[in-house]
Order: C-alpha cells, then structure tokens, then sequence
C-alpha cells in the first residue's frame, strides 16, 4: 500500500464509522417509530396485540 493510499484508508475510516453509527441511530428511532404507530393503531382498532404475537 502506498503512502498515498494508507492516507486516504486513514481520513476515510473515521468518516465511515461516523456514518455506520448515524444508521444505527436511525435504525433505533425507526423501529421505536414503528412499535408505537403499530401500538396506536392497533388501539384504534379495539386490538388486543399484547396477546397476538407480531412477528
């Protein structure tokens, strides 16, 4: 590997985990946003989904 290409490895690698950590986060508040409007509807809709098994 040249010294121009260890270079570029090095600035890119922060830049990567930074982005891998924002997916994360936003794979959070997705599934949170998901369980409560799933919750919220199944409300609306007189559901008993404690006892009916989502998955």
């Amino acid at each position: 590997m040249t010294d121009n290409e260890h270079r570029e490895t090095t600035r890119r690698k922060p830049l990567l985990e930074a982005a891998h950590e924002e997916m994360i986060k936003f794979e959070h508040r997705e599934n949170e946003f998901r369980r409560k409007d799933r919750l919220e509807r199944a409300s609306e809709l007189h559901l008993p989904l404690n006892e009916i098994k989502v998955h």
